[in-house]
């Protein structure tokens, strides 16, 4: 099988979780390869998702290694047998950054999804013209092209959490957030009257951290936490104005979880963040 040129972020995590497997048994990649019947650039090709993996090469890896973990194996060869599909962002492959198709991506195979902004609304709730507002404020300055490419591919973004069968999702939102008119009064206005109505969702929590609230932990952060079938395939992603940086390692992992959960501490509960969406909304 020829090496891959560019995998994909599953496909990169995929490999990863092999690696880790590898090192935490304590086994050398010549070591692997001789366990295994090849060689030190195949097992190279593998950890770094150039050379794909089959379902029963994954469990086969996986009992060579001495890993018990039959949950995490069980996920990892799930992983392994989706490689061949094709998804909705692939047609943007080639059109816009790896990056803004890895989000996708991680959205897609989540079991539950969290963010936090302080700034920013959550990417899948916004409106178009708020999320145009936003990308004609990059700098450089973007092509009218560009501009239009990554509006629809946030809005092809969101069914994941208001189309058939949603992932669960739980937003912390600070109120500046919501203050900052993106477009103009009225298309704030209408953002605003968009994100009570998607609150109003049995799947969806939205928590407001209010101005009264002081400081906080993670004041300034834009954090998404994908949880993925296990804890250790959980992912974060930090956007950042220069694109975005995914987070895999356990220690981080369990940092970000408690900053989220702090967080959470710091907001208003559901109802009353939804009553401060719908007035601030009213005062423009």
């Amino acid at each position: 099988m020829a090496p891959r040129n560019a995998p994909t972020g599953r496909q990169r995590r995929l490999a990863t979780e092999v690696r880790r497997m590898r090192e935490q048994a304590g086994i050398s990649i010549q070591e692997a390869a001789t366990m295994l019947g090849s060689d030190r650039t195949m097992i190279s090709n593998i950890e770094a998702g150039r050379t794909g993996l089959s379902e029963d090469r994954v469990r086969q890896i996986s009992c060579h290694y001495g890993c018990s973990d039959t949950a995490l194996v069980d996920a990892l060869a799930k992983m392994a047998g989706g490689r061949r599909a094709r998804h909705w962002w692939d047609e943007y492959r080639g059109k816009l950054p790896d990056g803004h198709l890895d989000v996708s991506e991680m959205e897609h195979f989540a079991t539950r999804i969290r963010t936090a902004q302080t700034v920013h609304l959550p990417g899948l709730f916004q409106i178009e013209d708020h999320a145009r507002a936003i990308f004609e404020f990059t700098v450089p300055q973007l092509p009218r092209l560009e501009v239009e490419l990554r509006v629809a591919h946030r809005m092809s973004r969101q069914p994941v959490v208001i189309g058939e069968n949603p992932t669960p999702y739980l937003g912390i939102i600070h109120e500046a957030a919501l203050r900052l008119e993106f477009g103009g009064r009225e298309v704030a206005r209408r953002q605003l009257a968009h994100l009570a109505d998607v609150s109003e969702l049995a799947h969806v929590t939205l928590l407001v951290i209010p101005f009264r609230a002081g400081p906080f932990h993670g004041a300034g952060q834009s954090i998404l936490y994908a949880e993925g079938p296990v804890a250790q395939l959980d992912t974060v992603q930090l956007d950042t104005s220069f694109g975005g940086h995914f987070i895999d390692a356990p220690t981080p992992l369990r940092n970000y979880r408690s900053l989220l959960d702090l967080m959470e501490g710091s907001a208003l509960p559901p109802d009353e963040s939804r009553e401060l969406i719908q007035s601030i909304a009213r005062e423009l």
